[in-house]
């Protein structure tokens, strides 16, 4: 049979477009819930961290929660005492209250009608744990440093839980639809720049305060991820100053990318995730979760996720709206829609 037959060259076209699949472009909502995903990966990761077999014993008060107490003032460093105290007494009990409440986080998270209770209480356990279980950080000791994780991994959970709040409002990029456009960029201004104070602090400029800071790390790690750190220490043995004053420019200049074009912008956040993994990998040894000991991922994976929530939306072009689809149903219909 013909094609003429069928109606000509006009059927044939029309029958190509009905077979054609049509360029999906994710929505606002769709992103933020993608990244909320991420957040609630990350919580369930926590917990399951928390559920090896060290965290039960006595040595997870005494190896990785005193040592936060030091440096602090007294009044962080006796609550901290005071929380290491209780979990050494009550390894078991706590540890699995402990691991109990990071997997209902995570899976609170993950489930759209628990998200915002979820996020809420997220943010009461991250301060929680930052004050009693990391020290704040470690950013009033004098020594807090980007490489070490600063200002402490689990705030950066509580301001992941603002900036991805569930809402309405619109906004140029998805952290600023919860808060507005101007506190967020004063958020990302807060962070990346505080991470530019932690570097040129005189506890880590030294000649030999940044190889120390990351050999350190090597030790009980595997022995692929060792030579990375090692190697990645040799290269800025007795340049410390130096290597510390290159990286608080590029801290620098990733903390005004929110007040550039947005063009200009996606290519500083692109650096801000090399950066993010550079952090994780050399200073951080991947939170150390290949030891046995890691209690989470450290900062690396959460500020790639904070850069990822300030990138810039796509404008939309001018013309006709065409109402947009998912499997032939308004786009709203989505799983991810939300």
């Amino acid at each position: 049979m013909s094609e003429t037959t069928l109606g000509g060259p006009e059927v044939a076209l029309s029958l190509g477009r009905a077979h054609s699949v049509p360029k999906v472009r994710r929505t606002p909502a769709e992103i933020r819930r993608l990244l909320q995903l991420a957040l609630a990966a990350l919580w369930l990761l926590d917990g399951l961290l928390q559920l090896q077999p060290f965290m039960f014993t006595k040595a997870f008060a005494t190896q990785i929660i005193d040592p936060t107490a030091q440096g602090n003032p007294s009044a962080v460093a006796h609550s901290i005492t005071w929380s290491a105290g209780i979990i050494g007494h009550h390894p078991v009990g706590t540890n699995a209250a402990f691991a109990a409440v990071q997997l209902l986080l995570g899976l609170g998270i993950a489930c759209r009608p628990t998200v915002r209770a979820a996020l809420a209480a997220s943010i009461g356990w991250s301060l929680a744990v930052w004050w009693f279980g990391e020290g704040l950080g470690g950013i009033l000791t004098g020594g807090a440093s980007p490489l070490s994780g600063a200002p402490g991994g689990v705030i950066l959970y509580a301001l992941l839980a603002v900036l991805l709040w569930p809402t309405d409002r619109e906004g140029p990029f998805p952290a600023a639809r919860p808060v507005g456009a101007v506190a967020a960029r004063g958020l990302w201004l807060l962070l990346w720049g505080s991470l530019v104070f932690f570097t040129l602090q005189s506890a880590n400029t030294g000649p030999q305060d940044m190889n120390a800071m990351i050999a350190g790390m090597a030790d009980g790690q595997p022995d692929w991820l060792g030579a990375i750190i090692k190697h990645s220490a040799s290269l800025v043995a007795h340049r410390g100053l130096a290597a510390s004053i290159i990286l608080a420019a590029v801290l620098a200049l990733v903390a005004v990318a929110v007040l550039l074009p947005p063009a200009v912008r996606r290519a500083l956040i692109v650096l801000a995730l090399v950066l993010a993994a550079v952090i994780w990998v050399v200073g951080e040894a991947m939170g150390g979760v290949f030891g046995g000991q890691g209690t989470d991922p450290n900062s690396g994976p959460l500020l790639a996720l904070i850069a990822l929530a300030y990138w810039p939306a796509t404008p939309r072009r001018p013309g006709r709206r065409r109402p947009e689809t998912w499997r032939g149903r308004p786009r709203e219909h989505s799983p991810l829609a939300r």
